[in-house]
């Protein structure tokens, strides 16, 4: 494709691309914060490369067919996009995406095939697993349970993916998240399955009967 894309749009294309599903922009901005809006959405639906529809107030983005291709494409680069400057992150992931996509080829594989692998494990799918490890180790209904014992009990769940779900149960009030209030038992296993929001970390979680 001779066209290159913008560095949101690129970044929002990858983005996709790993998630190999529907992605709402505020799970897009949980994930890798930034919302997929603007000229940068219209451009990349005017490309095809985007299908975008609207649920309640957000948008809501996925790959399409082109789209895929152009990734596949992409991957193939060895060297970053313009547009300038080219940071020397940029020149790192290009190098790394050759050697993804000369594994794919050596393999006979195609980047669909690898990153739909769990595409069934959508943000339902999550809940339902953060709601049944919930409560096997909660002691009682609605219980504090700490997120380091929590996320062990999730699988193979992308601990991005959970940490949207996370805030999204906390934003509607069908989960609360709190710190723990006794800092000095902290490990630092707890500190690495907080999960931030408005700034805090929080430790522990008490889900609501559905």
């Amino acid at each position: 494709m001779s066209d290159r894309l913008g560095h949101k749009q690129t970044a929002a294309m990858l983005v996709l691309m790993r998630m190999a599903r529907a992605v709402s922009n505020p799970e897009l901005e949980a994930i890798a914060n930034f919302r997929l809006d603007g000229k940068d959405r219209i451009g990349l639906n005017d490309l095809r490369l985007v299908a975008s529809h609207k649920e309640g107030r957000c948008y809501v983005h996925e790959l399409t067919d082109q789209g895929w291709a152009w990734c596949d494409d992409e991957l193939s680069r060895k060297t970053p996009p313009p547009p300038s400057p080219r940071s020397s992150l940029a020149s790192a992931a290009y190098v790394v995406f050759g050697g993804f996509n000369e594994y794919l080829r050596r393999d006979n594989l195609r980047l669909f095939e690898i990153f739909t692998a769990n595409a069934e494990l959508t943000p339902d799918g999550i809940e339902e697993r953060i709601r049944d490890a919930y409560n096997g180790l909660a002691r009682s209904p609605g219980s504090w349970v700490g997120l380091v014992d929590l996320r062990p009990k999730l699988g193979d769940a992308p601990a991005d993916a959970v940490d949207a779900v996370l805030k999204e149960l906390s934003r509607t009030g069908r989960a609360h998240l709190v710190p723990e209030s006794n800092r000095k038992v902290l490990t630092e296993a707890d500190h690495d399955a907080a999960i931030r929001i408005g700034g805090e970390e929080n430790h522990l979680i008490s889900i609501e009967v559905s």
